[in-house]
């Protein structure tokens, strides 16, 4: 049903500000804003986004498709949309206030940090997913920054926010270049048809840089780092992985698989002894790691929207260059099944 043909409500001025009290901005987007503001009835903190609708116009099916979606779900590491509220300037969606920042900031703080920390994380990471996956969504889009702790309490749970990027299975084949550059799966950049098994590489890249510190794939030039993506290219260099177990490496390369047909999916991920073992190593990684955080993740590239024409951009001169390649050796060219060929 759409959303823009509702009942609806007066201006925030009005409705808005008999429900609730607000206090402050905690994030701003490009066509909206998200407030912190308390429920005057319950006393309930509550994040408020704040859509222009002015501003929207022409992208209103991404927004009821992402509504649509927080609808669906409800899982103890997902953010909750708990209402919907219409005017005719705004549409204001009440989410769950989640308070204890993102995930990487978190673990610099630490005092202490080891590999079951970690295991720990991404076992919540690997749950909420698979929950998506039952429900038929694809998250398309994760990265640390959508990964937030729900308090500051210090076994606070990992929730997993933004679905503006994700889409329902059901809605057909995929093929849509999206995602956050050094996150994104090699099907991806290569404009093949994907399904979920892109959410699961995005789990091995942040579990990678949960145990190093840095990312497995990296680049200035976007284009060599698609290159390194699609051929699946990276290392587990020494000193940084020097005290990370086998097993660590072993769940990473199955979730860094550049055929989909043999990554793992998010149950076998959870099998996996490194998430529901004992091989998780308790030694304190925590200098190193959080050294390598504040050294990487600093950088603005990490933190930009992933330009879907960049990448096709950047594809065609990867494949005319493989083209070139291939003529002047004479070579084959054909490819593996799910791979492009490599340049």
């Amino acid at each position: 049903m759409p959303l823009f043909g509702k009942k609806k409500f007066d201006e925030r001025s009005s409705e808005m500000t008999r429900r609730f009290m607000f206090k402050e901005t905690l994030g701003t987007g490009a066509f909206s804003e998200v407030l912190l503001a308390e429920d005057r009835e319950t006393h309930a903190m509550v994040a408020v986004k704040c859509i222009d609708k002015k501003a929207l116009k022409g992208k209103e099916e991404t927004l009821e498709n992402e509504i649509q979606i927080l609808r669906r779900v409800k899982h103890p590491n997902i953010v909750h949309l708990h209402e919907i509220i219409d005017s005719k300037s705004h549409l204001y969606l009440v989410m769950e206030l989640v308070t204890g920042g993102e995930l990487f900031d978190r673990i610099v703080e630490k005092g202490s940090y080891s590999e079951k920390d970690a295991s720990s994380l991404v076992r919540q990471i690997l749950d909420a997913i698979a929950y998506l996956h039952d429900q038929g969504v694809v998250h398309r889009d994760l990265k640390p920054e959508n990964l937030l702790y729900y308090s500051p309490d210090e076994d606070s749970k990992i929730m997993i926010s933004d679905f503006g990027l994700s889409k329902m299975e059901q809605e057909g084949v995929m093929s849509t270049a999206c995602g956050t550059p050094g996150y994104v799966a090699p099907e991806v950049l290569a404009q093949r048809p994907y399904g979920k098994e892109v959410d699961c590489w995005s789990i091995g890249v942040i579990s990678y840089i949960l145990l190093c510190g840095y990312p497995p794939f990296y680049d200035e030039d976007d284009t060599q780092l698609f290159k390194q993506i699609i051929k699946g290219e990276f290392e587990y260099d020494a000193p940084y992985w020097d005290d990370i177990s086998d097993s660590a490496k072993d769940f990473i390369n199955n979730l860094l698989e550049i055929d989909v047909k043999k990554r793992y999916n998010c149950s076998q991920a959870i099998s996996h002894p490194w998430i529901s073992g004992n091989t998780a190593r308790d030694k304190d990684i925590h200098q190193s790691v959080s050294a390598q955080m504040k050294k990487n993740f600093a950088k603005k590239k990490w933190r930009q929207a992933f330009n879907a024409t960049a990448v096709v951009r950047h594809m065609r001169k990867l494949q005319l260059s493989s083209q070139e390649s291939r003529a002047a050796a004479g070579q084959t060219t054909e490819t593996q099944e799910g791979q492009p060929a490599a340049p």
